[in-house]
């Protein structure tokens, strides 16, 4: 697979986010400060109460929520993720509308690694060519059927293949490698439906948090515990866990996700000092990636995680992997969720779905 870089010219970090971008990061900055001063006016002098996480919040207001939360009692961080939770899961599009983009879209129970997962499974139109097993982002913390909705149909509807979208576990209840070890069961899953009526095939695909384990999958499967993906399609992955880039620094505060928010959601995930360096959660550190299934890999150029997904496509390429690796331009990380009013957005979409499409017919 060629290498096609959107953004050749020599970088000088950091960069000024795009005009889509700085326009996000304005009306988030501004709904973020309506919502602290409507707060500010109707509670009480005494006793401030810790700031709820909404919609109009972006990464950087969630961090400072977080550390006003850090002193709160175990019943009001339950509160704060509630809420997290509910204001992250929001679609991007409507999902009536994003839904007619396939045939049809199935809620499944999927076997998990603890027990059934709820799931969404995506029939497009026409001859089904295999199976995509799509893991949503959220930092493993967060996001879920409705956040990943669009995206999935998009996928669905370009590549031509049944797209799975689990709700795997998320952290803090659920910390490593529960969210790794749900993926893997939803995997095995879907490799057997493929198999069972679309000949075979499964790739798997996912987006920050969701890259992670979408790669740490890959890295299962080539040890004989699912069968072999075809293609691993990762967007803007965290893929080296406490490992420093630059760009973590040079887009540490300021571009949406934040290094504070990063370390937030890797304290969350991680409980075991010693799990921070586990093969399952650091693919990248795998000292032997031979045998690996082909990757495509986008990153966001404005994005303090942009530099992981660059080093793991060398060190794939290194190990005679086939990658295709894209940065976008301008881009903050977590674009995709941002695809109805970014172009770019659906132009990632179109590339990861395009390429999930080759795949499958290439494996006829």
């Amino acid at each position: 697979m060629a290498e096609s870089v959107m953004h050749r010219a020599k970088r000088v970090d950091p960069v000024r986010p795009n005009m889509a971008s700085r326009l996000l990061l304005l009306a988030l900055r501004m709904q973020a400060g309506k919502v602290r001063k409507k707060k500010a006016a109707h509670a009480p002098r005494h006793d401030a109460v810790p700031e709820t996480p909404t919609a109009e919040h972006g990464e950087d207001d969630i961090t400072e929520i977080m550390r006003e939360q850090a002193a709160a009692s175990h019943r009001t961080q339950a509160g704060f993720l509630k809420a997290l939770r509910k204001a992250m899961d929001a679609p991007s599009f409507p999902v009536g509308l994003s839904s007619l983009q396939v045939r049809r879209v199935v809620r499944v129970q999927v076997p998990g690694a603890a027990g059934p997962m709820a799931a969404k499974l995506y029939l497009p139109r026409g001859r089904i060519k295999g199976a995509v097993l799509f893991l949503h982002g959220g930092g493993f913390v967060h996001c879920g059927l409705n956040s990943h909705h669009g995206m999935c149909c998009r996928l669905a509807r370009i590549s031509g293949a049944a797209v799975l979208l689990p709700n795997y576990r998320l952290a803090p209840e659920h910390p490593f490698p529960a969210a790794a070890d749900d993926a893997l069961s939803a995997l095995r899953w879907v490799s057997d439906l493929s198999r069972r009526f679309w000949g075979g095939a499964v790739a798997v695909a996912g987006d920050s948090a969701g890259g992670n384990l979408a790669a740490v999958v890959s890295q299962d499967a080539k040890a004989g515990l699912a069968p072999m993906p075809l293609l691993q399609l990762l967007y803007y992955p965290s893929l080296y866990g406490a490992r420093e880039f630059p760009s973590h620094q040079h887009y540490a505060e300021g571009y949406f996700l934040s290094r504070r928010t990063m370390q937030w959601y890797g304290e969350c995930y991680i409980a075991q000092p010693q799990d921070w360096s586990a093969p399952r959660f650091v693919p990248g550190e795998s000292p032997d990636l031979r045998g690996l299934p082909s990757a495509v890999i986008i990153t966001a150029e404005c994005d303090p995680m942009r530099d992981e997904g660059a080093a793991y496509a060398k060190a794939l390429r290194r190990a005679g992997v086939a990658v295709q690796y894209d940065c976008y331009k301008g881009a903050l990380h977590g674009f995709l969720n941002f695809y109805a009013f970014m172009p770019y957005g659906k132009k990632a979409l179109r590339e990861g779905g395009r390429a999930l499409r080759g795949a499958f017919a290439a494996s006829r």
